[in-house]
C-alpha cells in the first residue's frame, strides 16, 4: 500500500461522545521531548508542525494533548494551536488535567479539585479555543476520584467541556463516576505484553458499556514511558511483523486495535515516515491464528 493510499478511515469509526472519530488517532506527547518521568530530545519545530498537518492529511481526527505537555522548548497545546488553528469542525482534541507541573517543569502534587478548573482554563489559552472537546481527569493515586470529576462535571455543565473521561484509574472508579457524569472515554495502560488485570476488565466494561477505550504505551511494552519496544511477546511478534510486511509496532498497534470496535489508538511521533506506519498500523488485518497466538501471549503475561 503506497502512502497516498493510507488513511486513518481505514481503520474504522468509533462514536465518541457526538464525534466520529477514525480509530487510528495522535497522541502529541513526544512532539516536545517530555514524558511522565523524563525528558528528550524535542522533534525539529518545523518538522513537528508538519507531522501535525500531515497526520490531519491522513485523516486523523483525534488527538490527545494535554498543557503539562511541555519542555524547555515545546509546548504540545502551542503547536497545535499553530499548526491546526483553525480547527477543522470534526477534529476531536482530548486533553487532561490532574498531574501538575510548575513553570519551570518540575513535578508538584496533584492538582486540588478547586484548581481544576484554572488547569482546564489553561488549555483553552493555549489551544485557543472557548470550549474543550473532551477532557480526562487523570487520576494520581486518589482512593476517590468523585469529588475531582464533579468538579469538572461542573465546568461540562458551564460549556466549558463537552465531554469528559477519566485516565489510569481501577474498575471502581469509572463505576464511581458514571453515577456523577457520563463518561465517554477511559485511558489506560495497555500493551500486549503488559499483565494488568484492571486495564483487562476496564477493556471489558468499556465495550459493554459503548465506552471509548484508549490505551497508552501500546507500543512501548514492558517499557512504558521509556518507549522501548520489548517484552515477553516480541518474538511472536515479529515473526507476525514479517508475514505483514510490517515494523513490530505496527503489529503491536493492530493487535490492540482487534480488541474491539471500540479501541482507539493515539501513537504519537515527531518523524513523517513512522506517522504514516503507525495510520497504516490501522489497515493491518491479523488473522485468527495470529490472534489467538498473541491474545494468549497476553493472557500468559497477566
Amino acid at each position: 500500500m503506497t502512502a497516498e493510499m493510507i488513511n486513518a478511515a481505514a481503520s474504522g469509526t468509533f462514536k465518541l461522545g457526538d464525534f466520529a472519530v477514525h480509530r487510528t488517532g495522535f497522541g502529541t506527547m513526544r512532539l516536545t521531548g517530555s514524558s511522565a518521568f523524563h525528558e528528550g530530545t524535542p522533534s525539529d519545530r518545523g518538522r513537528s508542525i508538519a507531522v501535525l498537518r500531515r497526520a490531519l492529511e491522513l485523516g486523523v481526527n483525534h488527538i490527545d494533548t494535554a498543557a503539562f505537555y511541555f519542555s524547555a522548548l515545546r509546548s504540545a497545546n502551542e503547536l497545535l494551536n499553530t499548526a491546526l488553528a483553525p480547527y477543522p469542525d470534526d477534529l476531536l482534541i482530548a486533553t487532561k488535567v490532574g498531574p501538575f507541573r510548575e513553570q519551570d517543569g518540575e513535578w508538584g502534587t496533584s492538582a486540588r479539585p478547586d484548581q481544576l478548573r484554572g488547569h482546564v482554563e489553561e488549555n483553552l489559552r493555549q489551544l485557543g479555543r472557548d470550549h474543550l472537546d473532551l477532557v480526562y481527569l487523570r487520576r494520581m493515586r486518589q482512593d476517590s476520584i468523585a469529588e475531582h470529576f464533579g468538579a469538572l462535571a461542573e465546568l461540562r455543565e458551564a460549556g466549558l467541556i463537552r465531554h469528559l473521561g477519566i485516565s489510569a484509574v481501577q474498575p471502581r472508579h469509572l463505576a464511581e463516576a458514571l453515577e456523577i457524569a457520563p463518561v465517554v472515554s477511559v485511558q489506560q495502560r495497555y500493551a500486549l505484553d503488559l499483565p494488568d488485570a484492571d486495564a483487562d476488565t476496564l477493556l471489558q466494561m468499556c465495550g459493554e458499556r459503548g465506552i471509548a477505550f484508549v490505551p497508552f504505551y501500546a507500543v512501548a511494552g514492558e517499557g512504558g514511558q521509556h518507549g522501548a519496544v520489548t517484552g515477553r511477546a516480541e518474538a511472536a511478534v515479529a515473526e507476525i511483523a514479517r508475514a505483514h510486511g510490517a515494523r513490530p509496532a505496527q503489529i503491536r498497534t493492530a493487535w490492540t486495535l482487534h480488541q474491539g470496535p471500540h479501541v482507539l489508538a493515539i501513537t504519537g511521533t515527531g518523524n513523517p515516515d513512522h506517522l504514516v506506519e503507525n495510520i497504516a498500523a490501522g489497515t493491518l488485518r491479523l488473522t485468527e491464528e495470529e490472534l489467538t497466538r498473541l491474545n494468549a501471549l497476553h493472557r500468559a503475561a497477566d
